[in-house]
């Protein structure tokens, strides 16, 4: 097996393919190589056209991953994520109704799609070549509408039943400059580069249709940064999504997406998000003491293993909610994040939990600003995420830890087809 081209490992992301050099890194090899020969042939042509037209060297592994754009459902909800992420909402023009909204649509469909084939995207304007000489790196683009986008294009009539308003939570400190939004973009990127170049490719065809009302940055670990695949850790250094629903699950699909034949049909494949950004106050938690914050989560820190799961337990091992300790005493605390968030206490809820960690900077008292910008995907929220964030906010021991200081719920329609942008359905239907 040649060294440019390792054999699938166990780790590797399973619903992705290797692509071959893309015409992004192509023209980037070009255009070094080009500049390489007019230095080299002033001394000697042939060797200048030799430097000009030999092919570039494979892409290492983390450029290769690519996530088809076309599907049943959008990218970004049931891949791994990766370890660069931005969120971005915007904002309709005063003047942009729906027709403007439909020809943005289209831009951003067709940008998003050269992007994740690691191409240089069609554009109005010149492209930055930031990622010229990479590959896709497992880019995805999500899009979804918020409720106040059906408003602005004459579509109220079209709105979702299951976009109505969050509810009020008790915990909630949430900055309304910071929350909501029109219209709604994830990206995710191995690499930092290429996830950037997508935030400013799409945030520069929204130019004079919608503008930027939010925008937020996040992380994960690295692929390949563990010996063999793990559940990554948040910023408490908890092993955090270990229960999340599995695509093996029977119940998968019916939990994440919305139904063929349901209501509105527009969308059938399409999922609900909900975002929350959530602050940790990592200087209270650190000076917690180590058996006291397992109590508060439920799981052993340094394998997730449930305390119900006794020395030989592991990060997947049921976690048993009446499992008591030679004392008495629940082994599983009754206000522990585990026990709160478990369907069999939620009369079933769940979420696919696909979120970033967060950094930026440090408040004025010297704390860090930072944390969780926490993304759930379900097929309708108001069985998934809204029963179980009211029960946390009755009684969770991770309460005491954690902020909540932004909030938005978006619909995010099925994936787009051959031909078709992500949309369209509704814009056009």
């Amino acid at each position: 097996m040649s060294k440019h081209h390792p054999a699938r490992r166990p780790g590797d992301r399973p619903d992705e393919r290797p692509a071959g050099p893309s015409r992004r890194r192509l023209l980037g090899a070009a255009g070094a190589a080009g500049a390489a020969g007019l230095v080299v042939g002033a001394a000697g042509g042939a060797l200048g056209t030799a430097a000009a037209t030999e092919p570039p060297a494979d892409l290492a592994s983390v450029g290769r991953g690519r996530v088809p754009f076309h599907g049943a459902h959008q990218p970004g909800i049931v891949q791994p994520a990766q370890a660069h992420g931005h969120l971005i909402a915007f904002d309709l023009a005063a003047d942009a109704g729906r027709r403007e909204a439909a020809a943005l649509l289209r831009r951003w469909s067709r940008t998003a799609e050269a992007l994740m084939a690691g191409e240089t995207p069609p554009s109005r304007l010149h492209d930055t070549g930031i990622a010229l000489d990479a590959g896709p790196s497992s880019l995805t683009v999500t899009f979804g509408f918020g409720r106040t986008f059906f408003d602005r294009t004459g579509l109220a009539a079209r709105r979702p039943a299951a976009l109505e308003p969050l509810p009020p939570f008790s915990s909630d400190a949430l900055d309304p400059k910071r929350s909501d939004g029109d219209l709604w973009i994830q990206i995710g990127a191995d690499d930092s580069l290429v996830a950037f170049h997508a935030l400013r490719a799409l945030q520069r065809e929204a130019d004079g249709t919608a503008r930027v009302r939010w925008q937020m940055s996040g992380f994960n670990r690295s692929p390949g940064a563990t010996a063999d695949p793990r559940t990554a850790r948040n910023l408490m250094g908890q092993i955090d999504g270990t229960n999340n629903p599995r695509q093996t699950d029977e119940d998968f699909e019916r939990r994440v997406f919305v139904p063929s034949g349901g209501d509105p049909a527009w969308m059938a494949g399409g999922s609900y998000a909900v975002l929350r950004r959530i602050r940790m106050l990592l200087d209270d938690w650190e000076r917690t003491p180590r058996d006291e914050q397992e109590r508060v989560i439920g799981r052993r820190k340094s394998d997730g293993a449930p305390l119900s799961g006794g020395p030989g337990g592991t990060e997947t091992t049921p976690v048993d909610l009446e499992k008591r300790n030679a004392d008495g005493e629940l082994a599983i605390a009754a206000d522990a994040h585990v026990r709160v968030t478990a369907p069999e206490t939620n009369g079933g809820a769940a979420m696919l939990r696909r979120s970033f960690s967060y950094h930026d900077g440090f408040r004025d008292d010297g704390a860090p600003d930072a944390g969780l910008l926490f993304i759930a995907w379900q097929a309708d929220p108001l069985r998934g995420f809204v029963p179980v964030q009211r029960k946390l906010d009755r009684g969770d021991a991770l309460s005491r830890f954690i902020r909540h200081e932004a909030s938005a719920l978006f619909a995010v329609p099925g994936g787009a087809g051959e031909g078709e942008y992500v949309g369209q359905r509704l814009l056009e239907g």
